[in-house]
């Protein structure tokens, strides 16, 4: 009875983060940020070469 409480506490315990995720994930967003900022300069480019 024991081992099924232990296998819930730790089935319901905070999953282990390391130093490196808060890092990870700003450098995950800048990233996207970076990427999408290209693609719209992009668009504009493509759009402003057509027009003439």
């Amino acid at each position: 009875m024991d081992a099924i409480f232990d296998d819930l506490s730790s089935a319901l315990r905070k999953p282990h983060s390391d130093a490196w995720d808060k890092i990870r994930a700003i450098a995950i967003d800048a990233a996207g940020k970076f990427f999408t900022g290209i693609a719209i300069g992009m668009g504009f480019a493509i759009v402003h070469a057509v027009a003439g």
